[in-house]
């Protein structure tokens, strides 16, 4: 039997990202969970025609593109919300004129 005290190795995962990969942009998040993953699905809102607002005030419903949806593991969560929250502290820090709040 082999005695395995390796030491763990540490290192930093960063993005492989191929040139003209496109970013997709989304002001959206709904936001789903099961007892296993929570589902982000990322949409993109745009300014209401007369037609849909007419058809949002009989169904209080409007549809939005879904731009994309991603699904991570429960464990993940927690270090996704420090993560926002420390990025958001520092943008506010060098930002301090840029309202925050719904979009809305």
């Amino acid at each position: 039997m082999a005695d395995d005290t390796r030491s763990p190795i540490n290192f930093t995962i960063v993005p492989d990202e191929q040139p003209g990969e496109p970013r997709i942009y989304a002001n959206f998040c709904s936001i789903a969970h099961t007892p296993f993953d929570f589902t982000l699905t990322f949409c993109e809102v745009m300014p209401l025609s007369e037609a849909a607002v007419r058809s949002a005030e009989s169904d209080h419903v409007v549809k939005a593109p879904v731009r994309a949806r991603v699904a991570v593991p429960v464990q993940f969560v927690p270090s996704l919300i420090t993560a926002l929250q420390e990025h958001m502290r520092v943008f506010s820090e060098s930002h301090p004129s840029v309202q925050q709040g719904p979009v809305h």
